[in-house]
């Protein structure tokens, strides 16, 4: 079958970079036929809609003062939030939050309003390494929601939320709208099936459209489109941004983060004054090759220095002196008594005079010597740092990511990266939540829950090239399937590539569980195609997998536990829980409140969070080069120098915006949490050292910036939960993509 001609490109705007005015000729052809470009446009997609760079000050890009942010310009302290650092292990805390996804970090961030001790706890090596990182970020309507199960109720609730939380956390959110497409009489009488449906769900604004409009909002449909339901008030967002900005207010408003640490048992204990509490068992684990490098230096496995504090400034260099003036100027004033002892013989009296002077003089040098050491000194050269590292690794099994490991973190989680115990940590609380994803079934058993049990299913994905990505404006599904649900779809992601999927591979189920890499394309490329028929799938250049997080109860489980009333469940939430997640986040309050919780509200809250990455005017400003041409020496003096030096060519990623996401109230300590965070490495050239070698350079600013060596910083795994054969696909893989699109 010969590929259908493609319509042209209409150029939408993309998030964060350059798009062109569309100019429609007259009459618009089925291809909305254009005339020609006008004024290249830079901007943000802000509280839904599309703003103009020139209109993002005070807008997208607040006065930082009037934003929550951290209290100190250094990086946080290993695995936790500078917060968390030194806390007594006697502390209890109010609430104990168990996962720090999309759910447990809205239901954070919701907590932080509230003058209450609440501590965040996550299995894996960074908020949203679960369902939250593998997901298609779409924010639903709720049409496709059976009626009065919690998924109806707080799916609309919540999608209604996102404007103005996007306005306040500054993550990027795309109000695109999606399109249910038929191509037969029958499918066209279930559209109508779903606008009735999403109505008694207290859906708005859906509306059925016709072939000639519906060809008008997307040309790029297959020809055997006949009609859509159209939800306008549907969205898109980066799952893993939105997860970082909700976690990432909820720890500048005081709540604590502590990552590497899984849950492997809960107890009640009683306390003294406040009757029981719950004991959570906490084992903490780091990579291996994170210890192995440690323990080459002979400093301990768990990050923590003898003495440290977070500010750099070393308590343990602060007691060594107060120390050695303190025993100095004891010794000193029991030899001036002795000097100006008449009664002891003159020969006494000289020795003392003649010990003091000595001690004085060595005193005086420690003193000096440990101020002179404290002082700052010059940060070492990226490019030295560049050319310590490891190179990425693109091909082999090494780094694949199993089934189970996706429960607890993915990519992220201890296994995958070959993980060591380093310690064990208790954690007390009054209250828990568990949101632990598909491991919370287990959480439960914990405390002898076994009302529910999880059945996860594997959604995976193919991310193409941004030149794919004006082929969709709206979020494009099939008639959903009765049993898998809303089927595959196409969709521009907010930052301008054209996403396909998901698979519906339930865990349980071996022949959809153990599907070849190849078949789980052919799945994908093909189903897609019946949609739309004109993407290029040689234009692939990603691929990954999530676990959605399904209950046996058939709906999501949001309430106390029947075991423990201070236990509440947030969980088996699967799709789609990214939109319910802020509504969720006030339901679980709600319940807190009913269990006994006072919440007195926190009066220096700040709802307020600025962005990481700044939109970009095309080059301007930007310098591109070898490594050492444009760095900076990452002093807070050459900031001019950081925000021009650009560390990732594709994602125009400069090292400011790399160290700014480093200050921020988050652990970062892997090129992976930065990725996520700015981009860099997140481009069609994925990295490629022969390239522009970003990933070196991420690993290089974040040894240079937490103090640390190249070898103390995590990589990217490889391969993941990717099913491309590696990482910098070649003509003869592009190919074979191209061929399974083809199967009918």
């Amino acid at each position: 079958m010969a590929p259908l001609e493609a319509p042209p490109d209409r150029k939408h705007p993309q998030h964060g970079v350059k798009a062109s005015t569309l100019v429609r000729s007259n009459p618009p052809s089925r291809f909305y036929a254009i005339a020609n470009y006008t004024a290249l446009r830079q901007g943000v997609y802000y509280g839904g809609h599309w703003v103009d760079l020139e209109d993002c000050a005070d807008s997208f890009q607040p006065d930082p003062a009037k934003c929550s942010q951290c209290p100190t310009r250094s990086v946080c302290p290993r695995s936790k939030s500078r917060n968390a650092q030194g806390v007594s292990p006697h502390t209890v805390y109010d609430v104990a939050i168990i996962g720090a996804g999309c759910i447990g970090s809205a239901i954070a961030r919701e907590l932080s309003r509230y003058s209450l001790k609440t501590v965040l706890l996550e299995s894996a090596d960074d908020v949203s390494q679960g369902a939250t990182k593998g997901n298609s970020g779409i924010v639903h309507a709720g049409y496709d929601d059976k009626p009065g199960t919690n998924r109806a109720k707080f799916c609309w609730r919540g999608n209604q939320m996102f404007p103005a939380l996007d306005r306040e956390l500054r993550f990027g959110y795309q109000l695109n709208g999606s399109l249910v497409v038929a191509t037969s009489d029958d499918e066209v009488q279930v559209l109508h099936q779903l606008m009735k449906r999403g109505e008694t769900n207290g859906v708005q604004n859906l509306r059925i459209v016709q072939k000639d409009e519906l060809f008008q909002m997307e040309p790029a449909l297959h020809p055997s489109a006949i009609a859509a339901l159209h939800a306008p008030d549907a969205g898109n967002v980066i799952p893993y941004e939105y997860a970082v900005a909700l976690a990432e207010n909820a720890v500048d408003n005081g709540v604590e983060l502590r990552i590497r640490r899984e849950v492997v048992g809960i107890q009640k204990k009683k306390h003294d004054e406040l009757g029981q509490v719950f004991e959570v068992n906490l084992r903490h684990w780091e990579p291996s090759s994170y210890v192995d490098a440690r323990e080459r230096m002979g400093k301990r496995p768990d990050g923590e220095e003898c003495g440290h504090d977070s500010n750099g400034g070393g308590l343990g260099r602060l007691v060594f002196r107060v120390s050695i003036a303190i025993s100095s100027a004891s010794v000193m004033i029991r030899g001036m008594i002795m000097m100006l002892d008449n009664t002891a013989s003159a020969t006494l009296r000289l020795q003392s005079a003649m010990a003091t002077l000595v001690v004085f003089v060595v005193s005086a040098m420690l003193l000096l010597g440990s101020s002179t050491s404290s002082k700052a000194k010059k940060p070492p050269a990226l490019k030295d740092l560049v050319e310590q590292c490891s190179l990425p690794e693109g091909k082999g099994d090494e780094g694949k990511v199993q089934v189970t490991d996706m429960f607890t973190g993915g990519s992220g989680s201890w296994n995958a990266v070959k993980g060591v115990t380093v310690g064990n940590e208790i954690v007390k609380c009054r209250f828990v939540i568990n949101c632990a994803g598909s491991a919370s079934d287990k959480v439960a058993r914990m405390i002898g829950d076994d009302s529910f049990y999880i059945k996860p299913r594997l959604g995976d994905y193919l991310l193409l090239n941004r030149n794919q990505g004006h082929l969709t404006q709206h979020t494009i599904f099939p008639c959903p399937d009765p049993i898998l649900g809303k089927g595959v779809l196409v969709q521009t992601t907010l930052w301008g590539n054209l996403i396909l999927g998901p698979t519906a591979r339930d865990v349980d189920n071996d022949e959809a569980r153990d599907m070849s890499p190849e078949s789980v394309q052919e799945y994908i490329l093909s189903k897609c195609k019946k949609l739309c028929p004109y993407f290029d799938p040689k234009e692939t250049f990603h691929a990954f997998c999530g676990a959605r997080s399904k209950s046996s109860r058939g709906d999501w489980i949001i309430e106390p536990s029947a075991k423990d009333g201070h236990f509440i469940h947030v969980a088996g939430i699967d799709s789609p829980g990214l939109a319910g997640s802020p509504a969720i986040a006030i339901e679980v309050v709600r319940l807190l409140k009913e269990a006994g919780l006072e919440t007195p509200p926190n009066e220096n809250f700040n709802p307020n969070r600025a962005p990481i990455i700044t939109p970009k005017a095309g080059m301007k400003g930007l310098k591109m080069g070898p490594v050492g041409k444009n760095d900076s020496d990452g002093t807070d003096a050459d900031e001019a120098k950081m925000a021009s030096n650009v560390i990732c060519k594709c994602e125009k990623v400069t090292e400011l915006e790399v160290v700014r996401a480093l200050r921020r109230s988050l652990p970062i300590d892997s090129t992976q949490a930065i990725r996520k965070r700015t981009r860099a490495g997140m481009g069609h050239c994925q990295g490629d050292p022969l390239n522009y070698n970003c990933e070196c350079r991420v690993k290089a600013i974040i040894a240079r910036e937490n103090k640390v060596t190249v070898d103390e910083v995590g990589s990217r795994p490889w391969p993941a939960t990717s099913t491309l054969s590696q990482r910098w696909i070649d003509d003869e893989e592009k190919l074979a993509l191209e061929k399974r699109m083809m199967v009918d």
